[in-house]
């Protein structure tokens, strides 16, 4: 399976999904088929999906930490959370049928994405914190951590929708933040699966390039022109994986 052709679709891929990532959240809507389109069984997928998105979200942290977006002190305590939540999730994704939380995401998606849509509060200005950072690292950082690991798509968007709903920041910031708990979790999952010896690495070799590539360029953007590009990407991506999960559960 892993021929030139097939492998430069899914470097082509991973490029995309990368770029969405950073800027958004949601590759993996992206990743996860193609990687089954190319003849992996579902373990592999999932693992070998993790082992090249942790170079784009380890890219896009790294962008966002060099340009000054990332408070790495206050973001040290929900990365944590994040890492060993989503390290549970894979543990046990390994033992369940991960398709059990598939009935509630669609709809939390729907809900936040015309939260952005419509409240005005989303934008370039840092607004009222509701939650207190270390809480937010235990609910938030630890749980959709453990998502992440355990089933997946929107992981990220997951993460951004909490820095702007629970602890204000806005939509640049939380964009930050949240690919360092990204890649967190990421690093996580893939820690987890490697002794499995699912990861198909000359699929994931390649495909970490064209995380690498989009990710730098998606990160780029988000620095440059703040709300006014992730607040639409982020709006469209919600939905995306509202109607991908809908229609896994419904088609």
């Amino acid at each position: 399976m892993e021929s030139v052709d097939i492998l430069s679709v899914l470097f082509l891929v991973a490029l995309l999904a990368g770029f969405i990532d950073a800027i958004a959240g949601g590759g993996g809507l992206l990743s996860i088929p193609a990687l089954l389109w190319a003849g992996l069984s579902p373990v592999e997928t999932l693992a070998t999906n993790k082992a090249q998105a942790v170079f784009g979200s380890g890219t896009a942290a790294a962008n966002f930490i060099h340009k000054g977006q990332v408070d790495l002190r206050a973001a040290a305590f929900a990365a944590a959370c994040t890492f060993f939540g989503s390290a549970a999730g894979a543990l046990l994704v390994q033992r369940l049928d991960s398709a059990l939380l598939g009935q509630l995401i669609p709809l939390l998606l729907i809900g936040f994405a015309l939260y952005f849509l419509f409240s005005p509060r989303v934008s370039e200005l840092d607004s009222r914190q509701r939650l207190a950072t270390p809480l937010f690292a235990l609910t938030v950082g630890f749980w959709v951590g453990f998502y992440d690991g355990f089933f997946g798509p929107g992981a990220g968007t997951f993460f951004a929708m909490g820095y702007v709903a629970l602890l204000g920041y806005n939509l640049r910031r939380a964009t930050a933040h949240s690919k360092l708990l990204n890649f967190a979790s990421n690093l996580a999952a893939l820690l987890i699966f490697l002794p499995a010896g699912q990861i198909r690495w000359p699929v994931a070799a390649v495909m970490a390039a064209g995380q690498l590539l989009g990710a730098w360029l998606g990160s780029h953007l988000v620095l440059r022109h703040g709300a006014a590009l992730v607040r639409p990407v982020l709006v469209a991506s919600s939905l995306l994986i509202s109607a991908e999960l809908l229609f896994d559960r419904w088609g």
